[in-house]
């Protein structure tokens, strides 16, 4: 079965759709979301229709618990905090229902899938680092873990008696006798100094981890937010991807 697996939208419409049909021609069987479909742009309540359109494990990330106000946004920076709050308050009854469907993590086979991290995932730990690796791998249980948060596509391999290894997000053949955590980066929000959304597709006949960069119209992604008078910085920050 081939799987895409697609995160952190962030409300980008342009970017969501231009990866749908990109996803289109890779012959995937199944589209699984790993969360964060809401926050920081200009198009909530569409990217959520289509997530719940098209795609089959869909999770819930902490921009969806901010925006069913879940979770306290008194420590997110200025320009989160107020992307959060319009969020909030673009959010229909229908809206709100697809984000309550959506759950913390899902094990499909010898896969978990999860927003952030395996470990304290309610509490959305960053995975950025080989320490914060040693974490998850603590309480994974599972042979991979695909995973989102940090909008960087990353690999780490769990190794004995040493810090896991990192390495960027790349296509890779997995060894079946190790453990992987797989970041597969952002559709609406790269920031690894990449512009282009990212998603990956996991083969599990193959056995591989596909990873692709698709383009999208960022000047109107861009255009949306300066109508909904979002921060600049959110706005500026998708010309360059960090």
């Amino acid at each position: 079965m081939r799987l895409a697996i697609i995160s952190d939208i962030h409300g980008n419409l342009e970017a969501l759709v231009s990866v749908l049909r990109h996803i289109e021609k890779q012959k995937v069987d199944k589209i699984h979301c790993l969360g964060d479909v809401v926050g920081y742009g200009g198009d909530p309540v569409g990217c959520l229709e289509l997530i719940s359109e098209h795609c089959d494990i869909k999770l819930m990330g902490n921009h969806e618990h901010a925006a069913l106000g879940l979770d306290d946004t008194s420590d997110y920076n200025p320009a989160a905090k107020k992307a959060a709050e319009w969020t909030r308050h673009q959010l229909t009854d229908r809206a709100q229902s697809i984000v309550n469907e959506f759950e913390m993590s899902h094990v499909l086979d010898q896969i978990l899938m999860v927003h952030a991290s395996p470990y304290e995932p309610e509490q959305w730990p960053y995975v950025l680092t080989p320490e914060a690796a040693l974490d998850a791998f603590v309480e994974l249980k599972q042979k991979l873990c695909f995973l989102g948060h940090s909008h960087v596509p990353q690999i780490y391999c769990e190794r004995d008696e040493e810090l896991p290894r990192m390495q960027a997000g790349h296509d890779f053949l997995p060894d079946p006798d190790s453990r992987y955590l797989v970041n597969v980066g952002s559709v609406g929000q790269p920031r690894d100094n990449d512009p282009r959304a990212c998603y990956a597709v996991f083969d599990d006949k193959e056995y591989e981890v596909l990873y692709h960069r698709v383009d999208y119209d960022i000047d109107t992604a861009q255009e949306k937010m300066e109508q909904a008078n979002l921060p600049r910085m959110l706005i500026a920050r998708l010309s360059f991807g960090r």
